[in-house]
């Protein structure tokens, strides 16, 4: 399998242009197409919101207030979009088969980011979703949920400042869980272009399934010549344990399963995937 087209959610500037510029990294690697999408809020939506004791004209207001500042931002958005591919020679047009580099195309809607976004992202080959703004909680990002439980897709936060490389060298979080084994199949690609692979296991991740020797033999089958290592956790923190093997290691994309516990279990208590979402600096690419 080939990556032919991503779709890129945005919902602002601070974050955008470095989720751009690593949509455009993998757009180059495999020539494919870059959907950016903006979802416009329906000012409509306000007045469900708005309560009881207001007036007619009050919620009339709050409407125009919503409409105003969802024009702007869209204006923003679109105007870095048109300036990051200018800057950076990206031809923009439709989505075809046989273009010969990557190319671009930006589109405006208005709706339910969430809803909208995991229904394109049905039909992308990749997700790749702007790390959060500041002040924003990655683990609560509604798109980047949407993606991972609804789309079937794999997903790729882009980190807070763009990678100079992405896809060299490759760490894959392996637990024998089936989150594990749908990121090691939307990995398969990646790791047969990579220069090295390490698959990471912990007795303390590791759940009922398969060991990262058989990891390691299914992979060879496929051309992946990849090596293993353990690593633990660090003060309890599985996902801290991860990440700093995974530096260690050099690695500039991790790939792994995303919440093998329920969302609401980690969000509450914690856990390796939201560990993972809040502090990670490199590219990760997650599916559920």
């Amino acid at each position: 399998m080939s990556i032919r087209k991503l779709l890129l959610p945005l919902t602002g500037t601070a974050a955008g242009e470095a989720a751009m510029a690593t949509a455009l990294i993998v757009a180059r690697m495999w020539r494919a197409h870059v959907t950016a999408l903006h979802v416009r809020m329906d000012s409509r939506d306000v007045a469900p919101l708005a309560g009881e004791g207001l007036s007619g004209a009050m919620i009339e207001e709050m409407m125009s207030a919503t409409e105003k500042e969802s024009t702007e931002r869209a204006l923003a958005v679109r105007t870095m979009f048109e300036r990051f591919v200018a800057e950076h020679g990206v031809t923009v047009q439709e989505a075809r088969y046989g273009a010969e580099g990557a190319t671009a195309s930006f589109a405006s809607v208005i709706g339910r980011e969430e809803d909208l976004v995991a229904q394109q992202a049905k039909l992308a080959d990749i997700t790749v979703v702007p790390h959060p703004e500041a002040g924003e909680d990655v683990s609560s990002s509604d798109a980047l949920h949407a993606v991972l439980f609804d789309s079937g897709r794999p997903v790729l936060i882009a980190p807070q400042h763009p990678p100079t490389q992405l896809g060299q060298r490759i760490a894959l979080a392996w637990n024998g869980t089936a989150e594990s084994a749908q990121a090691v199949w939307a990995a398969i690609p990646w790791m047969q272009r990579a220069e090295a692979v390490r698959v990471f296991s912990a007795e303390e991740y590791q759940r009922r399934g398969p060991g990262a020797p058989e990891l390691l033999d299914y992979l060879a089958l496929h051309g992946i010549q990849a090596e293993s290592a353990t690593f633990k956790p660090i003060d309890r923190e599985v996902g801290a344990g991860l990440l700093k093997a995974a530096h260690e290691f050099g690695c500039d994309l991790l790939c792994m399963g995303a919440y093998s516990h329920s969302r609401l279990r980690q969000l509450i208590l914690g856990g390796v995937t939201r560990h993972v979402l809040e502090k990670a600096d490199l590219p990760v690419m997650m599916n559920r």
